[in-house]
């Protein structure tokens, strides 16, 4: 498996894990990736903690959607996880951050795929 197919895998790995720890909904959207029981919306972003090259893991954000998600009251559930194998992961940390709350975004380019900026957030910025 290639890595963003692998990156793939295990943020569908953990959005599972959290739905169920957090008792949200999972709910495919553009812009969100669950409810919790109150409608209210939830996007769930993971990373690893260090990448193959040593470096420390990030957590994207695409400005279009981070702006939806502030508008509806929504929230973030971050999430550090570490591989193992080519399809085992074990979360490390996770936190809900409400969208309002997060720290000022640097927007760039980058989320061409996406039709909008994004913004890197350092897992140190979360936790």
């Amino acid at each position: 498996m290639n890595r963003s197919k692998r990156a793939n895998h295990f943020g569908t790995a953990c959005e599972k894990r959290m739905a169920k720890k957090r008792r949200f909904t999972l709910e495919r959207s553009s812009w969100h990736d669950a409810k919790f029981q109150n409608e209210t919306p939830v996007e769930i972003k993971s990373t690893m903690i260090e990448h193959s090259n040593g470096q420390p893991g990030n957590f994207k954000v695409y400005r279009k959607y981070h702006e939806k998600l502030r508008r509806a009251d929504g929230w973030y559930c971050f999430v550090v996880y570490r591989p193992h194998g080519c399809s085992g992961c074990t979360i490390i940390k996770d936190k809900m951050v409400q969208a309002s709350s997060l720290p000022l975004l640097r927007w760039h380019g980058g989320g061409d795929h996406r039709g909008t900026e994004q913004g890197k957030i350092a897992i140190s910025d979360v936790f």
